[in-house]
């Protein structure tokens, strides 16, 4: 049977360890097992149980304070994770050969792990041999997400994962339930789901001076429009069919639950307060 896998993925302070947290919370309420493995060396607390901390292994402040080593908090943890990734026995007892498995590993937030460096590869292409299916899920903080050229960079990090371990990714805009639908914040986030990029740009030409920028923009923006490379599911802790429903985007995308047994889900202690983003959308439009 195989094991299933998500790499939870973003920049600093993006929401991983949130949505993992909110993961698991949905998990006990639908009767499924979700276990979390924390990655980040430099994490400091989290409030759900782990059955692995890599922080058992190595810490970034015990690397930073070695006076044979001298690193900053970067390299520190560049120096942590290659250290991880020679101890893969490590995680491996500390995983054991459940079958049926599903482990959210949360990850850190240095981009570089993503682009240039092979830690995280050589971590998905181990777990496979695991016998595990992987998904990535890269988030991408929404409350940023308020100028075309943020979100650009914002696309070009989720691709930057996406072309560098070459699995399944699910791309999320987090911290949706901290924009209100009352705000213009909240509109204008929406239309960041399913862009029109070529519109995009257009709308923020006036503010390019650079001929060569303006023409690399375009570009850009032109391959991920052409090509429909990367679209965003939105998060909102608080809507659990939201939650539901990147779940089930990436179980698809792992083949999760072909081969499992029926499980009822447990009665819900009171109703969840859901909030149709389609509705307010349209609500907002005529208004």
């Amino acid at each position: 049977m195989p094991r299933y896998a998500q790499l939870v993925m973003g920049p600093a302070g993006s929401g991983k360890s949130t949505y993992c947290s909110t993961l698991i919370q949905h998990a006990e309420a639908i009767n499924r097992s979700v276990q979390v493995v924390n990655l980040d060396p430099a994490a400091e607390h989290f409030d759900y149980p782990v059955m692995a901390d890599i922080r058992e292994l190595i810490m970034v402040d015990d690397v930073m304070e070695d006076e044979s080593l001298r690193f900053g908090p970067n390299g520190g943890l560049v120096f942590c994770m290659e250290y991880f990734a020679n101890n893969f026995d490590w995680l491996e007892e500390s995983l054991g050969h459940v079958e049926d498995d599903y482990i959210l590993f949360d990850c850190p937030g240095q981009i570089e792990l993503y682009t240039h460096l092979p830690v995280m590869r050589q971590l998905v292409e181990q777990l496979q041999q695991w016998e595990f299916r992987v998904c990535g899920v890269f988030l991408v903080d929404s409350q940023f997400m308020v100028e075309t050229f943020k979100f650009i960079s914002g696309i070009m990090a989720a691709l930057s994962a996406m072309v560098s371990l070459e699995i399944p990714t699910v791309n999320i805009m987090s911290k949706m339930d901290l924009l209100s639908p009352k705000n213009s914040s909240f509109l204008y986030v929406y239309l960041y789901l399913d862009p029109d990029m070529y519109s995009m740009m257009e709308d923020n030409s006036v503010t390019i001076r650079s001929k060569k920028f303006k023409k690399l923009t375009k570009a850009i923006c032109g391959l991920i429009d052409d090509y429909s490379m990367v679209r965003f599911l939105p998060f909102d802790r608080t809507d659990e069919e939201g939650i539901n429903i990147v779940l089930q985007h990436i179980d698809f995308s792992i083949q999760y639950g072909e081969d499992l047994e029926f499980k009822e889900p447990k009665e819900p202690e009171e109703e969840p307060d859901n909030t149709n983003y389609d509705d307010l959308f349209q609500d907002k439009v005529e208004d």
